[in-house]
């Protein structure tokens, strides 16, 4: 079967959920307001211009989960992907989701952002596959480590390539829906690149090389 391969963060969503994930954490009062708050914004900044520290900021974003009990870090996970993640589904998602599952094609999610928050969203968005950065846990408690290579720019690659080793699929006829810059080296592996409400620099490399692009926000 033919693999649909989607982006998560202003891709199938309009918003990015790593980043309002912060959001929420301060608006609960789950971690310290003013210097969670400027970090967020700090990293957030240094993705969209392709300049993350991808290992500091994991650092970051997984050390408020090693200060909860899971069965609260999963209470307040559900609420944000209901209150905060639902409304910001792009409107297209679903009618795109829908062509390929009508066609038979295989749905998954590739995203850099941890699985903690992905694996939920994916559940909401009926997509049965997911590959993202795992964070580690130990007797059920999160240790702020991540497992393996994380799942940001050429990651995306690697995690890719050693889940079909271990799969009946293959890149052949395959597509890839992204937005970002760093999802590059991803969408030259495919068979089929989509550009979705690209930045200004993937725009430019799309229209270059005739790649199709898509709005899923109208």
């Amino acid at each position: 079967m033919t693999l649909a391969i989607f982006d998560l963060d202003h891709t199938l969503l309009d918003g990015d959920s790593d980043y309002l994930w912060g959001k929420y954490m301060v608006a609960n009062q789950v971690v310290d307001e003013a210097e969670y708050r400027r970090r967020n914004e700090i990293y957030y900044q240094d993705y969209q211009r392709g300049t993350l520290d991808n290992h500091s900021y994991l650092e970051f974003c997984l050390q408020p989960l090693t200060m909860h009990p899971l069965e609260r870090l999963q209470d307040w996970r559900a609420d944000f992907v209901e209150s905060w993640i639902r409304p910001i589904v792009a409107p297209g998602t679903q009618a795109l989701l829908n062509r390929h599952r009508n066609r038979g094609d295989t749905l998954i999610i590739i995203s850099a952002t941890n699985l903690f928050i992905t694996e939920p969203i994916a559940e909401l968005l009926d997509i049965p596959h997911i590959l993202s950065t795992e964070p580690e846990m130990i007797d059920n408690h999160y240790t702020g480590r991540y497992l393996g290579t994380p799942t940001y720019m050429e990651g995306k690659v690697i995690a890719l390539n050693k889940w079909l080793a271990n799969s009946n699929h293959d890149l052949e006829g395959s597509y890839f829906y992204s937005d970002s810059i760093n999802d590059l080296a991803l969408l030259e592996q495919v068979s089929i690149p989509v550009a979705v409400n690209p930045d200004e620099k993937l725009n430019v490399i799309a229209r270059e090389r005739g790649w199709r692009i898509m709005d899923l926000r109208s």
